[in-house]
């Protein structure tokens, strides 16, 4: 993929593309630069949107930045929109619609924003987005894009959150937004990335994405295959057992059968999603990427004790370049990174998750 004006653009012609640009043009909108750079927003909105929508949409995401920018202050004394934090991550995209010219696809999202100076901890918050796209010109154009309140899934309780400070390393100029890209190879999963950094970090975000799907615990073959197509030769017996004792673990603990449900029906929702990026190293044969991530975890049922919960985390992806693309040696949890929890919001009810499950519900990869 390339970008323009800052946009991700040329998305495949498929379902899984336009899953990718509803989830970027999503990312793009809730950025620090697009929300408080009038300039680079509008040139964005040009990229992004189909023709006949354009001056609506431009209207609209001037609207969306007014409204943002209480925010994205925080408690600072002096508005920074280089300690602006800003970051969107997508935890399932669900097709509505799609034929050859038009789709519909409404994503589930967690959001991060306020500031790094000052004293109140950047705040999370959860969306529910709609995006009507079209085919236009090769590529998917956005002809709308509505929000609304989406599932609430409370922080861990292991996890406290971070002072503001903590949160400099992924402002706008010390890190970047994900990049997804909807491209796949003929077993399903992504296609090969390419030979320079930005092809790191789009190995790395797919990594972390790919062992936070349910399916990486319920489904062995599935394991199998992932890690056969996304995992470095010299540590792949390594990683597919240790993958599968931890596998294991998690449907012993949480009481899921192979179907991915419990005995009473109750369904095993996890999904990754990546908040940003940065390259901690990176040369033409090995990389590694830090990620900033939000997991969520738990059973969509009756039992409450086991309701999707959130964790941030910071993710470390080391790779090599093999075989034409990028492979993963490991993918390291590191130190937490927690925003406070949305105010004034009560979680979700535990069986209200089922709707976000399911591979069908999955986002498109990077």
């Amino acid at each position: 993929m390339r970008e323009l004006h800052g946009v991700p653009v040329g998305y495949p012609h498929t379902r899984s593309g336009a899953k990718a640009a509803a989830a970027n043009y999503t990312t793009v909108s809730g950025s620090s630069r697009f929300l408080t750079d009038k300039d680079a927003r509008h040139r964005a909105v040009a990229v992004m949107a189909a023709k006949d929508t354009a001056g609506l949409a431009v209207k609209k995401a001037d609207l969306a930045a007014k409204n943002a920018a209480a925010s994205l202050r925080g408690d600072a004394s002096k508005f920074s929109a280089k300690e602006t934090v800003a970051r969107t991550g997508v935890l399932s995209a669900r097709v509505l619609g799609f034929d050859a010219h038009d789709a519909m696809v409404r994503l589930w999202t967690t959001t991060v924003r306020g500031s790094a100076a000052g004293h109140a901890t950047p705040q999370t918050g959860f969306r529910s987005v709609t995006v009507t796209l079209t085919w236009e010109s090769n590529d998917w154009k956005m002809k709308d894009s509505s929000t609304s309140n989406g599932l609430v899934a409370p922080i861990d309780v292991r996890q406290a959150s971070n002072v503001p400070g903590a949160f400099s390393d992924y402002v706008s100029a010390a890190a970047e937004d994900p990049v997804l890209s909807g491209a796949v190879n003929q077993s399903g999963f992504p296609a090969r990335y390419g030979h320079n950094e930005r092809g790191a970090r789009a190995a790395a975000v797919s990594a972390t994405m790919l062992y936070g799907d349910a399916r990486f615990f319920t489904d062995e073959n599935w394991r199998h295959r992932m890690l056969a197509a996304t995992t470095a030769s010299s540590v792949l017996h390594s990683v597919t057992e240790e993958t599968d004792s931890t596998a294991r673990l998690v449907v012993e603990n949480r009481g899921v059968g192979a179907d991915g449900t419990t005995a009473d029906g109750s369904e095993l929702i996890t999904r990754t999603a990546a908040l940003a990026t940065r390259a901690i190293s990176y040369s033409d044969q090995a990389a590694s990427i830090e990620l900033w991530t939000a997991s969520v975890g738990g059973v969509a049922g009756k039992d409450e004790t086991q309701r999707p919960q959130v964790a941030f985390l910071r993710m470390t992806v080391d790779l090599v370049w093999e075989g034409g693309t990028w492979r993963t040696t490991a993918v390291t949890p590191s130190d937490p990174l927690v925003p406070s929890p949305p105010a004034m919001q009560e979680a979700a009810p535990a069986d209200s998750f089922a709707v976000v499950g399911g591979a069908s519900n999955a986002p498109a990869t990077a």
